[in-house]
């Protein structure tokens, strides 16, 4: 009689929205930013202008949880953003000129504006889920049998006292509408489900490049999330059981993986090494 064996954190596939959206993408492109180790035993990313800007309004208008609804905007929401902003400036936000920084950084500051001119549910109640240890986002075992987690962070947790629920909120900066098959809300019904005991009563996509006010999207059922999620993340498992990472285009690559290969070739500029995280970042 053979005894079962506990599930096992450190040596299990860990997915999040952001990995398998690598995944999906190319796989090639997954291997690169989520495997692959330099010479220098250092992970590789890439930075560019689209990608600051998301980071400095997401911690800007993320950063609002940390104090209580009443205080929220009592420091002037453009002054932590020129806050955020600094952490983004020049090459290591990827930015090539300084004409091309303000440009984007002037877009960024329209959607905080625009945040700050209708507040809607950012001055209501809200809740967080809790970190992990070691400063782990929060996870859970999507399969225990395949040895998988699932993880990630929610942007804004809206509470709704009056049916004791929350209301899921996605702060988008990009210029196009979610796809209807992103796997995003789904993972959002998992861990919701798996790590907090209220009803999700509603989820919705601030457009804030446009949109003055959310908008409602349907949630999927329970079901058919982990169903749809785990389909994809036995597919990473597998790749990296085998260690084939193919890009679909085969070896020309695609939009995914050609910058990455770039900083393999030597062809990209290091503009930081973030030691914590033990990668070095490049521009392309």
């Amino acid at each position: 009689m053979t005894e079962n064996k506990k599930p096992d954190k450190y040596n299990a596939v860990w997915v999040s929205h952001s990995s398998i959206n690598d995944f999906l993408k190319c796989p090639r492109a997954y291997f690169l930013r989520n495997i692959y180790r330099n010479p220098r035993g250092k992970k590789i990313n890439l930075v560019n202008p689209h990608l600051s800007l998301g980071i400095a309004v997401h911690e800007t208008l993320e950063g609002l949880l940390k104090y209580k609804a009443s205080e929220r905007f009592l420091v002037p929401l453009i002054d932590v953003f020129d806050q955020n902003w600094k952490k983004v400036s020049g090459k290591i936000g990827g930015f090539k000129s300084f004409d091309e920084e303000m440009s984007v950084k002037d877009r960024a500051k329209k959607m905080i504006e625009r945040v700050d001119a209708h507040r809607g549910p950012l001055e209501k109640l809200a809740v967080k889920l809790r970190e992990h240890k070691n400063n782990m986002p929060p996870n859970f075992y999507l399969s225990e049998k395949d040895n998988i987690i699932l993880s990630g962070k929610i942007d804004w947790l809206q509470y709704l006292p009056e049916s004791d629920s929350i209301k899921v909120i996605d702060f988008k900066t990009g210029k196009n509408d979610e796809e209807k098959e992103s796997l995003q809300l789904p993972i959002y019904a998992l861990l919701l489900n798996a790590l907090q005991g209220r009803k999700v009563s509603g989820a919705a996509y601030w457009y804030i490049d446009r949109n003055n006010e959310p908008t409602d999207v349907a949630l999927p059922d329970i079901l058919s999330a982990h169903n749809k999620v785990l389909v994809v993340a036995r597919q990473v498992k597998l790749a990296r059981e085998k260690g084939v990472f193919e890009c679909p285009n085969g070896a020309k690559g695609c939009f995914a993986c050609k910058p990455f290969e770039k900083i393999l070739k030597g062809e990209a500029e290091l503009v930081l090494v973030d030691e914590s995280r033990k990668t070095e970042i490049y521009m392309v």
